[in-house]
C-alpha cells in the first residue's frame, strides 16, 4: 500500500482513510465519539451519501467541468443542511473542484475531499466517514484511494435489528431489517476475505464489555497512540449535543449499558427472533452469536410483500409522531430530504 504521508510537493499530506461498514444502528456513534477524542482521529457527523446515489446519473458525463462543477456545489449543500453541522467550517466548491478537478472524478472523490480538508484542519492523520452504507462502494473507494482501511464493526442481529425497528432511518419491520442486515453484513464479510489487512473487525458486545481493550485495538490498526480520553463520553462536547437532538442518539450521552446487550428479548416476540435466526444464520455463526431457536423458517415472497405494507404504513405513522413530539428533530431531516428532492427536480428538469 501507498505510505499516506507521500503526496504530492503541491499539496500537504493528507490523512489515512478510513470507512465504518457494515450498517447502521450497529453502535457506530458510540465508537466514533470516543476516537474523536483522539488528536490524531477525525470523524465529523456522516453525510450518508448513499440517499445521494440514485442522482448521479442525472448529473451526466462528469468529464464534463460545467457538470462535475455542479456535482461539487451539490455535496457541499448537502454539507451545508447536515443535521450535525461540521464545527467552524464552510466549504468553497471553487477551493474543491480545483482541488480534484484533475483525478479520477466521483461522487465520492467530491465527500472525502470534504473530509480530507476537515481532517488537515484538525491535524489528523486518520479521517473516517460514518457512512456505513457505502460498503456497497468499497470497490471505488478502494481504487481511489489505495491506503483505505475499513472498521467493521459488528453486532448481534436481534439487538440490532430491534433497533433499527424503531429508526426513521430503516423499514419498520424485523424480516425486511433483517434482509437487510444480511445483505450489508455479506458485503462487509466478503471485503474481509478479499483484504483482510485493510478490515479490521470488532464485535459491539465486546466494546461494551472492555471499551479500553477494543479501542486499543482499533488505535493499532489506524496506527495511532491511544489515547485514555477517548473513556470518557461525559466531556465530549459533540456526545452531549447528539444526545439532545433526537431520540436515536439519547444513549450517546453515557456510557453503553451491558444489561441492554439483551433488551431485544423483551421487545421481539419468538417469532421474529426465529425470522432473524434464520435470515441472519450464517453471520451468527461467523462472529459467535448463540441462536435461541431451532429449525428455518420458510421466507416467502408474500410474507415479504405483507412486510412492506406494514412497514409504511409504521414509516407514515412514525413521521407523524415525529412531527408532533419532536418538530426539531422532525424539521432537521425534512429539511435534508428537501434538498434532495430539490436537486433531483433541478437535474430532472435539464434533462
Amino acid at each position: 500500500m501507498t505510505n499516506p504521508t507521500l503526496q504530492s510537493d503541491a499539496r500537504p499530506a493528507r490523512p489515512r482513510p478510513v470507512l465504518m461498514i457494515p450498517l447502521r444502528r450497529c453502535g457506530s456513534h458510540a465508537l466514533r465519539l470516543r476516537l474523536n477524542a483522539n488528536p490524531d482521529f477525525y470523524a465529523p457527523y456522516p453525510l450518508h451519501i448513499v440517499d445521494f446515489m440514485p442522482l448521479v446519473e442525472l448529473y451526466g458525463d462528469l468529464s464534463d467541468d460545467v457538470a462535475y462543477f455542479q456535482m461539487v456545489v451539490d455535496i457541499v449543500g448537502l454539507q451545508a443542511v447536515s443535521m450535525v453541522k461540521w464545527p467552524r467550517v464552510v466549504f468553497d466548491p471553487v477551493v474543491i473542484f480545483d482541488a480534484i478537478k484533475d483525478e479520477p472524478r466521483s461522487v465520492h472523490r467530491i465527500v472525502w475531499e470534504l473530509l480530507f480538508q476537515c481532517g488537515m484542519q484538525h491535524g489528523a492523520k486518520v479521517v473516517m466517514d460514518k457512512s456505513l452504507d457505502n460498503v456497497h462502494y468499497a470497490t471505488e473507494l478502494i481504487k481511489l484511494f489505495d491506503d483505505m482501511l475499513f472498521l467493521n464493526v459488528v453486532r448481534d442481529p436481534r439487538a440490532q435489528i430491534n433497533s433499527m425497528n424503531k429508526a426513521i432511518i430503516h423499514d419498520f419491520d424485523s424480516l425486511l431489517n433483517a434482509l437487510t442486515w444480511a445483505k450489508s453484513y455479506a458485503q462487509g464479510s466478503a471485503l474481509a476475505t478479499l483484504y483482510p489487512e485493510r478490515v479490521l473487525t470488532v464485535r459491539y458486545e465486546d466494546f461494551i464489555s472492555n471499551q479500553e481493550a477494543v479501542l486499543r485495538k482499533i488505535c493499532e490498526f489506524f496506527q495511532m497512540e491511544f489515547s485514555v480520553d477517548m473513556l470518557d463520553v461525559s466531556r465530549n462536547q459533540e456526545a452531549q449535543q447528539i444526545a439532545t437532538m433526537s431520540a436515536l442518539w439519547v444513549s450517546n450521552a453515557h456510557a453503553p449499558i451491558p444489561a441492554n446487550v439483551d433488551k431485544f428479548k423483551k421487545s421481539l416476540s419468538m417469532e421474529e427472533i426465529a425470522i432473524i435466526e434464520t435470515v441472519a444464520a450464517d453471520a451468527m455463526q461467523q462472529y459467535g452469536y448463540e441462536r435461541m431457536t431451532t429449525g428455518k423458517v420458510d421466507i416467502t415472497d408474500a410474507m415479504v410483500a405483507q412486510a412492506k405494507l406494514s412497514s409504511e404504513a409504521k414509516r407514515k405513522k412514525a413521521w407523524e409522531d415525529l412531527a408532533k413530539n419532536d418538530h426539531r428533530d422532525y424539521a432537521l431531516r425534512q429539511l435534508r430530504i428537501n434538498y434532495l428532492r430539490m436537486v433531483k427536480e433541478r437535474l430532472l428538469s435539464k434533462a
